[in-house]
């Protein structure tokens, strides 16, 4: 096996305990709760502590000292967090407990070891999403109260302030409140950011930040997490692991890649690869910097080499975008090109009315697109004009957390900024790009610290290269497609960003250990896509999406299904709603290298047959493996 093959960390998956309080169940993981529930409801997402620097950057810690007794229905733990990065150091000490009475305290009192300005430190609770809609009571510090709901859309800014507590209804006779205590709290609808969550953090916003703390400074906080009423029963019950297959939804979006940033020509070899994806498009970011120009005409030929279309992204200078635009027309018009152009202005989160305008007297009779280079966040507090033909925005899942079971709560939440953006837009929808991480970060309020020697890019994600990258590709394609969203641009064509090796290799092998002239495993996810377009989408139902999920996949000839398990545990699904024979063919860590190594090959080999009957089909799934199923539907 390759190493790191399953999500390019080389490391055993964190350790997470199953606590019970009560009525209540708890997953502990390194200094965090998660997933709370009363039975099957999950009534919180998570509670922690965070330290967040000037650029709004998660500083790490290291625990120490836990000690964690753990009764039937009670608990106490404790532990030391230490958070250390450049000049910022600060220790807290935490105490979590729970009792037979269904109440949860989770205590904070750290102190800052050195002088340093920063943007929060202390506790975030976050409310599962699918809390949107549900009513809710919330308690303000002057102890008044005021009645409202989780918001159905996405909320473009905090839809409540001055937070002392907040109650809401779990189910008929039992409520549960959370108590928040040694700060204000505010909330956000941290699905703007594909967060699964609505969070309710302290210091609010409308204080100046970054702020100055002293060394020595100490800061104390507690959460209350207490359930309210009885229940005559409580359905504790597990569902069967299992993917129902349903009916046609919607189409599959057109599917692209943006091109390298480290600007390497494409070799023949990487063309004849790419070309096997059938992509849509190619996205090109034009800064009108030195060699633009021809980047531009590489970039070009390029796509007509892989015989996709480009979409232009260009990144105007104030007091300078009508003269370049023109200049990008006269490109523009001198090679024949017939392409799209999204025009950003610096300095506006959107394009604005006026870029808009500028832009459309020059390029009149080409598709225009308006919309962000950043987060949706930025789209859905800055609404683009609604002349575009289509609305463009970015998505990353690493803005507040980076762990697995994390970037796996993200997937939904990609398809539900689709949805909002809907209500304000009347164009097409286009996602553009689909990054692991952060490309650069429009919170910033410096400039950010120069890359150590030695040390991966911010940019750069291991699990870029991994079975894990695969399985949560697919997972985003997924997402998309079942609510009709026209385009999907991920990632880059080669390189560390991209889905594919260099010739040369890794520049850094020992942190991110891909297969010089290799693909990485998401190759294959965007090779099945493509050799199904167009194709139907149709509805694939998990029971668990936080462990597995899947895309169903139909044109005229064929169905396809895909399967990915997001854990690092081996599992048996149920595949319902299907018969008959299909052709099996999995990518895991015993096929893994052979498929980087030789893509052409493994995509060439033919599938294992197997036969499903009406109960459907049992699947075996490796640790992160991703499984496809084909079936002949010519007849």
């Amino acid at each position: 096996m390759l190493p790191r093959i399953y999500d390019g960390s080389g490391s055993p998956a964190p350790e997470r305990i199953t606590l019970r309080a009560g009525k209540l169940t708890i997953t502990y993981q390194a200094g965090m709760l998660c997933y709370i529930r009363f039975g099957n409801h999950e009534i919180v997402r998570g509670i922690y502590a965070a330290v967040r620097d000037h650029n709004w950057g998660t500083i790490p810690f290291t625990l120490s000292d836990v000690v964690i007794e753990q009764h039937d229905t009670s608990f106490v733990i404790t532990f030391t967090s230490d958070h250390v990065q450049g000049d910022i150091h600060f220790a807290w000490r935490g105490t979590i407990i729970g009792t037979n009475e269904s109440e949860i305290t989770f205590l904070f009192y750290g102190e800052a070891l050195t002088s340093f300005r920063h943007n929060r430190i202390g506790f975030c609770v976050l409310h599962p999403m699918d809390m949107a809609g549900k009513a809710l009571t919330i308690e303000h510090t002057n102890s008044e109260t005021e009645q409202g709901e989780f918001p159905r859309l996405i909320a473009p800014r905090q839809p409540y302030f001055d937070i002392r507590a907040i109650t809401h209804e779990v189910i008929e006779g039992v409520q549960v409140a959370i108590l928040m205590e040694g700060n204000t709290f505010e909330m956000e609808d941290q699905r703007n950011w594909t967060d699964a969550s609505f969070k309710t953090y302290c210091t609010p916003l409308s204080l100046p930040y970054p702020a100055q703390i002293d060394a020595g400074t100490h800061i104390s906080q507690k959460i209350t997490v207490r359930l309210i009423g009885n229940a005559a029963t409580v359905d504790v019950s597990e569902p069967a692991p299992t993917l129902h297959l349903g009916t046609p939804e919607n189409l599959l979006p057109l599917i692209g890649l943006g091109t390298a940033t480290h600007h390497e020509p494409l070799t023949t070899r990487q063309i004849a690869q790419l070309k096997r994806l059938r992509l849509d498009h190619i996205r090109v970011e034009v800064d009108f910097d030195a060699g633009w120009e021809q980047r531009l005409l590489n970039n070009w030929n390029e796509a007509q080499a892989l015989s996709a279309h480009l979409l232009v992204v260009a990144r105007l200078t104030p007091n300078e975008a009508d003269y370049q635009l023109r200049e990008l027309q006269r490109v523009w018009t001198a090679n024949g090109m017939t392409e799209r152009i999204m025009p950003l202005s610096a300095g506006e989160f959107t394009t604005s009315d006026s870029t808009w305008t500028a832009a459309r007297t020059c390029f009149d009779n080409h598709t225009l697109s308006a919309g962000t280079d950043g987060y949706f966040t930025e789209l859905n507090r800055n609404r683009p004009p609604q002349s575009a033909e289509i609305t463009v925005y970015s998505v990353n899942p690493q803005v507040h957390a980076f762990d697995n079971a994390t970037l796996i709560e993200t997937l939904p939440v990609i398809g539900e900024t689709v949805v909002s953006a809907r209500h304000f837009s009347d164009g097409l929808i286009w996602v553009s790009p689909v990054t692991f991480k952060i490309r650069r970060n429009p919170a910033a309020t410096a400039p950010e610290a120069p890359t150590s020697p030695g040390q991966l890019p911010p940019q750069v994600d291991p699990r870029q290269m991994s079975l894990f990258g695969a399985g949560w590709t697919m997972g985003a394609i997924a997402s998309v497609s079942r609510v009709g969203a026209h385009s999907l641009t991920f990632y880059e064509t080669t390189g560390w960003l991209g889905i594919m090796e260099l010739e040369s290799g890794s520049p850094l092998p020992e942190l991110f250990p891909s297969i010089p002239g290799g693909v990485f495993p998401m190759y294959h996810i965007f090779a099945d896509a493509g050799e199904m377009h167009p194709a139907s989408v149709r509805a694939f139902t998990s029971s668990h999406p936080l462990r597995f999920s899947g895309l169903a996949l139909q044109n005229n000839t064929k169905r396809r299904l895909l399967v990915a398990n997001h854990t690092h545990e081996r599992q048996t699904v149920t595949i319902s709603g299907i018969s008959g024979r299909w052709a099996m063919k999995s990518l895991d860590e015993y096929s893994a290298e052979f498929a980087m190594r030789d893509p052409e090959a493994y995509r060439d080999q033919p599938g294992t047959l197997i036969a499903a009957d009406e109960s459907g089909w049992h699947l075996d799934l490796f640790p992160y493996a991703v499984v496809r199923l084909d079936q002949d539907c010519s007849s």
